[in-house]
Parts: structure tokens; C-alpha cells; sequence
């Protein structure tokens, strides 16, 4: 999961400037994503996921003798392009609900990553996704997800990078 824990930190790190939806509003008057969403984050943060997920293939290829996940240049893409769309669908769905940028929104904010990566990857490489996410890897997936956004969240807060640390 790697690839796809890692785009949402770097976008927020490497990203700013000109947002996706152009400063355009929704047919409700509110902003379609954003400005926390802009196209340097959303590059950046896909090529964040996918040079972790070429770290990761060389790492496997070191230590063949591990049982560690098979990679590929597919997956990983999925992946980290799948996450941070699922952070955009959420943010989408966040403006509707009359949400502001750094509210929060219990489960979605923990799992919009996890399903858009999944979506991505059923559509674009089910047998990966099926050969590689067994039932235990995904109770783990469920578990060790709100964890560890709590926990990057909190030193992007600290580091000044979010503006809240949730």
C-alpha cells in the first residue's frame, strides 16, 4: 500500500499553485474540489507513489528469497493515481455537504485513498488486486489506515504543512 500512503503527504508537502478546478464553482455555489487541490499536488503526488512503487520492485528484486509483494509498473500506477483521485472524489462529495478544507469527516477522510486505489485497481488490474489483497492483508489495510493518517497528519501539522492535524 505503499504507493498509495505516500501521494497524499507528498501532495500536500510538494503541491500548490494553480487548483484543479480552476477556482470554478458547482451548480451549488460552492467550489468543485478546492484550493487544496491543484494540479502540482496531484503530479507530484502520483509520482511520489510511483517512484515509492519502483523502490519497492528493485527492494523485491533484491531479496527474492522474501515473500514480499509482486509489483508492477501497473499496480503501482493504480495505485498511486487511484489514491489521490479517491482523495478528490472526496472532496468533491466534501464541497456538497457544505464542508470547509480541513474539516473533518470521520471514515471518509481515512478510506477515500484505500477505495479510490482499489476502484482503480479493479478496473485496471484485478488480478493484482485479487492475487495480492487477501482477505488478512485487507483487515490489516482497514486497521493500519486511520493509523497512520492520524500519524502523518500530525507531523504535517507540526511541520506547518497542514493546517490542522486531523
Amino acid at each position: 500500500m505503499l504507493p498509495a500512503y505516500i501521494p497524499n503527504p507528498a501532495a500536500a508537502l510538494l503541491g500548490g499553485g494553480t487548483p484543479i478546478d480552476l477556482g470554478k464553482n458547482y451548480s451549488d455555489g460552492n467550489r468543485i474540489f478546492g484550493d487544496g487541490k491543484t494540479y502540482r499536488g496531484l503530479i507530484t503526488g502520483i509520482l511520489a507513489g510511483v517512484i515509492t512503487g519502483l523502490i519497492l520492485i528493485w527492494l523485491a528484486g533484491q531479496f527474492p528469497q522474501e515473500d514480499l509483494p509482486k509489483h508492477t509498473l501497473l499496480s503501482i500506477s493504480l495505485l498511486a493515481t487511484g489514491a489521490l483521485l479517491g482523495d478528490l472524489v472526496k472532496s468533491f462529495f466534501k464541497r456538497r455537504f457544505n464542508k470547509e478544507r480541513g474539516t473533518k469527516w470521520p471514515i471518509a477522510d481515512q478510506y477515500d485513498l484505500v477505495a479510490g486505489a482499489f476502484l482503480l485497481l479493479l478496473i485496471g488490474d484485478s488480478g493484482w488486486l485479487f492475487t495480492t489483497v487477501t482477505l488478512p492483508v485487507f483487515l490489516i489495510i482497514l486497521i493500519i489506515t486511520p493509523v497512520l493518517h492520524r500519524a502523518t497528519n500530525i507531523v504535517g501539522y507540526i511541520f506547518k504543512v497542514k493546517e490542522v492535524p486531523w
